[in-house]
């Protein structure tokens, strides 16, 4: 009987060691993850193209000029975050590209430059917790995600234009190292106005529809953002 019990004391003592092993990783990274800071803003800078489509272009491959600018982002979780950008660019545009005739078309100009800056904060969400996995367990250093948002575009051509704009797109976030982050990043900025390119509605109809027959432009911008201000683990705690 002595024996029959050390036989079953034995068997228990290596499924749990089984147990101990198989779990040990898990265990280590949940640990990992409760030492590791996180980050709750974001600085840094970017470059891309900027891109211009209206009266004067219909084609988001022609006429793309460079461009360049700041962000900052407020991290709300490993999921979501929001992010304010100022960027400086140009916008181009030629009759030629506009693929159609305008009524008066004599009256119109043959082709307009402005300088453009964007001024947008949106909302981003991350299809996957984004991290190094240690400072919050299950996140990823590289994930896709969708960004909605609101600003101001003031164009500087031949008049002075300031138009509200509405930034929708998607992009890429990468991981280079704890608190240095890749992100690449489309947008389309559907603009409130039809005089970005400095003529207003050349079909002559009119609308009280904001955002119907008004000028856009896209941006494909590549910007590099460092980490800091540790977030507090212990200011959500329950206290006793």
């Amino acid at each position: 009987m002595r024996e029959d019990r050390n036989i079953i004391s034995t068997i228990w003592v290596k499924a749990l060691l089984v147990c101990f092993t198989l779990h040990c990783p898990l265990f280590t990274q949940t640990l990992l993850a409760q030492d590791e800071p996180e980050y709750k803003m974001e600085v840094g800078a970017g470059v891309g193209m900027m891109n211009y489509l209206g009266d004067y272009n219909g084609n988001l491959l022609k006429k793309m000029q460079p461009m360049g600018g700041l962000v900052a982002k407020y991290k709300m979780n490993p999921r979501m975050a929001w992010a304010a950008t100022l960027n400086y660019g140009q916008l181009k545009g030629d009759i030629g590209n506009a693929g159609t005739w305008y009524p008066g078309g004599t009256d119109v100009p043959v082709s307009f430059s402005t300088k453009l800056v964007d001024l947008n904060v949106k909302y981003e969400y991350n299809f996957w917790p984004f991290g190094t996995g240690r400072e919050y367990y299950g996140a990823r250093p590289l994930t896709p995600f969708i960004s909605l948002g609101a600003g101001l575009a003031f164009a500087n051509g031949d008049k002075s234009v300031v138009a509200f704009q509405v930034p929708i797109g998607f992009g890429v976030k990468y991981k280079l190292m704890d608190r240095l982050n890749l992100t690449a990043e489309w947008l389309m900025h559907i603009s409130g106005s039809d005089n970005l390119d400095g003529i207003r509605d050349p079909y002559g109809i009119k609308s009280s529809d904001l955002f119907k027959n008004t000028d856009c432009y896209t941006t494909l911008q590549l910007s590099l953002t460092y980490e800091f201000m540790e977030k507090c683990k212990t200011c959500n705690n329950d206290k006793d």
